[in-house]
């Protein structure tokens, strides 16, 4: 239940692959390629994923080769692409409404689609926490739907830390590799992806408590 993000850059003159994406709102985003899905929507890829987006939200493509410095200068920070702040404001309502830690909710959002909208993992999991089809039916949601996408997360990641009983590693690992994996191994499953993100989650939590 991953999306492999796709970052915005600062940096001076740099050769790229691929293209940049001019966002209405300014930010710049470096992506592999980009086609059109319909009238109103485009694509963007980058590495083994992809993200869709309003095409109303999208200024031009630009193609490969030298970015310039004053390209550059304006690029954002990924947390600032659009629908960033929204995810965060998302995912603090539902982090209250379940009576999980905000910062939790936030991890784990951003461990899944790096706070993008309408992320798509290749294995088809969708949106900002990343819900499987088959999860959203049993969770009786839209997962398309940004605000039912991440009540639902929330809900399904308290559901999991009850299961467990408070087990937060557990918890972790079962929402992203699933409850059988962990039953299996009566724990993180030996998944390298699984470990890798159940250590990033614990890390972010564990830098936020020092702040």
């Amino acid at each position: 239940m991953r999306f492999l993000g796709i970052f915005l850059f600062v940096a001076g003159s740099v050769a790229w692959g691929g293209e940049f994406v001019t966002f209405a709102s300014g930010s710049y985003l470096h992506i592999d390629r980009h086609e059109a899905v319909d009238a109103g929507k485009f694509r963007l890829y980058a590495g083994d994923g992809y993200t869709e987006i309003a095409a109303s939200q999208v200024l031009r493509f630009e193609p490969d080769g030298e970015v310039s410095a004053a390209v550059a200068a304006k690029a954002t920070p990924s947390a600032t692409a659009p629908g960033a702040t929204s995810a965060r404001e998302l995912a603090d309502q539902a982090a209250d409404k379940y009576g999980l830690p905000r910062n939790l909710v936030r991890s784990v959002m951003a461990a899944e689609s790096g706070f993008a909208t309408q992320a798509v993992s290749p294995k088809g999991a969708i949106g900002l926490m990343q819900l499987m089809p088959s999860t959203a039916r049993d969770l009786g949601v839209n997962a398309q739907d940004p605000a039912q996408n991440v009540d639902a997360g929330a809900r399904y990641l308290r559901d999991l830390l009850i299961k467990y009983n408070g087990a937060l590693w557990h918890a972790l690992a079962a929402y992203n590799a699933g409850p059988e994996a962990v039953d299996k191994y009566n724990g993180i499953p030996p998944y390298l992806e699984t470990i890798r993100y159940v250590y990033r989650i614990d890390k972010d939590l564990k830098s936020a408590s020092k702040q």
